[in-house]
C-alpha cells in the first residue's frame, strides 16, 4: 500500500493539493454533473473545491422558497469543511425570485453559518459588471417560464435581453447531450449586432467550452454560470490564492482580452 506520503505527490503531480490555500463549497442541484468536473478542471490547484447536493430540480423541483431549511443544512455541512465561500449554485433558482429573494439565499446562508455567501446570480451580476454588458442575448437549456424568470431578474438589475433561446430540454441527460458547438451554432445564429455580450445560463451543460469559440467567431464577450462563479470566487480569495491563475479558456471574463 502506498503512504499518505506518495499518495499526496500523487495527487499534487495530478492538480491536486492535500492543503489548498484556500476552499470554496458549492450546494449544487443533485442531479448536476458538470459543475465539479468543469469547476476542477478550470480551478488553480490551490483552491480546494467541495460540493454537497440539494433535490431542487427535475422530479424534486420546488420553488427557490421551499428550499429555506435545506439549503441552511446543506450550508452548515460545507461549513464542516472550513471553506472560506459557501455558494448556492443553481442559475434558475437563485434567479427565480429575482434579486431580493437571492439576496434573502445569501444571508440565510451567512447567518447560519458565519461565512461569506455567494450564488450564481450574484457572481453573473459580477462578471457582466466587469465587462460592462448591457444589451445581452440568453441561450439556455430551459423551458420559457425559466428564462423569463431570468430576463425579469436581469430587468431588475438593469439590463436587458435583446433576445433570447430557450431549447426547453426535458431534462439533465439532454442537458449534457449537447456539445459545446450547438452552443456556438445557436449564438451564431441568433446573433445580433447590438448587443453587448452573450449569456449562457445554466450550471449543468458543455456551454463553458463555448466561451472562447463564440467569442473568436463574434468577437464579444460571452459569461456562462460556471465561469461566472469560478471568477468571482477567485476573486474573493486573491488575498489568499496569491497569484494563482484559472485554466485557459475561460474568456474575456479572466483573460482580460
Amino acid at each position: 500500500m502506498p503512504t499518505a506520503a506518495v499518495q499526496s505527490a500523487s495527487l499534487a503531480r495530478r492538480g491536486f493539493l492535500a492543503t489548498p490555500l484556500a476552499r470554496i463549497g458549492l450546494i449544487i442541484p443533485s442531479s448536476n454533473r458538470l459543475t465539479e468536473p468543469q469547476l476542477r478542471h478550470f480551478a488553480p490547484p490551490e483552491l480546494g473545491i467541495h460540493v454537497t447536493r440539494l433535490q431542487m430540480t427535475g422530479q424534486w423541483n420546488r420553488p427557490l422558497s421551499a428550499l429555506g431549511d435545506d439549503i441552511k443544512r446543506a450550508a452548515g455541512a460545507l461549513a464542516d469543511a472550513k471553506v472560506d465561500i459557501v455558494v448556492f449554485h443553481c442559475t434558475g433558482h437563485a434567479m427565480e425570485e429575482g434579486p431580493d429573494g437571492d439576496a434573502r439565499t445569501r444571508a440565510l446562508i451567512e447567518s447560519a453559518t458565519g461565512i461569506k455567501a455567494l450564488s450564481t446570480a450574484s457572481a453573473i451580476q459580477e462578471a457582466l459588471a466587469a465587462l460592462k454588458l448591457k444589451r445581452l442575448i440568453l441561450l439556455t437549456p430551459y423551458d420559457q417560464e425559466t428564462n423569463d424568470h431570468e430576463i425579469d431578474y436581469l430587468r431588475q438589475i438593469g439590463l436587458s435581453v435583446v433576445h433570447d433561446v430557450a431549447l426547453a430540454l426535458p431534462g439533465s441527460d439532454d442537458y449534457l447531450a449537447q456539445p459545446p458547438e450547438r452552443w456556438v451554432e445557436l449564438a451564431v445564429e441568433h446573433a445580433r449586432e447590438e448587443v453587448d455580450g452573450y449569456f449562457l445560463s445554466c450550471t449543468n451543460t458543455t456551454q463553458i467550452e463555448a466561451i472562447e469559440p463564440i467569442e473568436r467567431r463574434l468577437g464579444k464577450p460571452v459569461i456562462n454560470s460556471n465561469q461566472a462563479v469560478l471568477w468571482a470566487c477567485t476573486q474573493r480569495l486573491r488575498p489568499k490564492l496569491g497569484n494563482a491563475s484559472l485554466g485557459a479558456g475561460l474568456g474575456r471574463l479572466v483573460n482580460g482580452s
